[in-house]
């Protein structure tokens, strides 16, 4: 089974590909688009607009700060709701039937064969995609550093979460640390450590299949999303990330593999 027409955006986008920063950044919640072979999984159109179908401002945020940081980006192309590229295949949100109450009627009876094809068209081809401009940026940088860009609802079941900015990660510190510590230089921002999610459970596979294994320095950050949904504060918060980001990532003491995570 086929599940895009040659009529389906692409399953992701390569931005900046001739960046030189030592790094790659990634957005896996970027987009919101579905097959057309597949409608709207049954949904209205106001649950396309919400959370619970991409992250929204990250793509516009994501855009600029690789522009500012000059490193390539990849922007998966395809809504959540479809297949979370930023789960294990078999964990049960990856091919989700119901997000923050809303129901998805498409996905109520997955069969084996669809949700194969669903990882063939949206997963495989975006995880590779990281794998080869990994290696592309590792050709000349022995460990390139790994930024995993997210977006969150600023309130959740009826919690008003007060982080501008999360950070989440689970055994390197080399960026999560002085990133924590230059945000909270700044009486305006509250920052979340492993807030509103936790970098050490399931919320962050792709660094943890990518970037741990291979002993990279990573980070997932999640902006607040009340911030950033219009273009031009997206914009102005990437510009704001990025003067953090700089001296972060001008360290070439970063540059080393650790000992791979098990």
């Amino acid at each position: 089974m086929t599940l895009l027409s040659p009529d389906d955006p692409p399953a992701f986008e390569l931005v900046n590909p001739d960046g030189k920063a030592c790094a790659l950044l990634v957005a896996d919640h970027a987009g919101r688009a579905f097959p057309k072979s597949l409608g709207r999984l049954g949904l209205g159109p106001e649950a396309l607009d919400r959370h619970v179908a991409y992250d929204i401002g990250i793509a516009a945020f994501s855009r600029r700060l690789a522009e500012r940081l000059d490193a390539p980006l990849l922007l998966h192309g395809y809504s959540r709701l479809v297949l979370d590229p930023n789960r294990q295949l078999d964990d049960p949100t990856s091919i989700c039937a119901i997000s923050d109450g809303v129901i998805v009627p498409g996905n109520a009876r997955v069969s084996a064969e669809d949700a194969a094809a669903r990882a063939a068209a949206l997963f495989h081809p975006y995880h590779d995609a990281i794998t080869r401009q990994l290696e592309r940026v590792q050709a000349r940088c022995p460990a390139p550093a790994l930024l995993s860009l997210h977006s969150f609802t600023p309130v959740m079941r009826g919690f008003a979460r007060p982080w501008q900015v999360g950070v989440l990660w689970r055994d390197d510190g080399r960026i999560p640390l002085p990133l924590m510590e230059a945000l909270r230089q700044d009486p305006e921002i509250t920052v979340g450590d492993n807030q509103p999610y936790s970098g050490r459970n399931a919320h962050g596979y792709t660094m943890h299949s990518h970037a741990e294994p291979r002993g990279l320095p990573h980070v997932l950050i999640e902006m607040r999303q009340d911030l950033i949904a219009a273009d031009a504060a997206a914009e102005a918060w990437a510009d704001r990330m990025a003067d953090i980001f700089t001296p972060i990532l001008a360290d070439p003491a970063l540059y080393q593999p650790l000992q791979a995570v098990a």
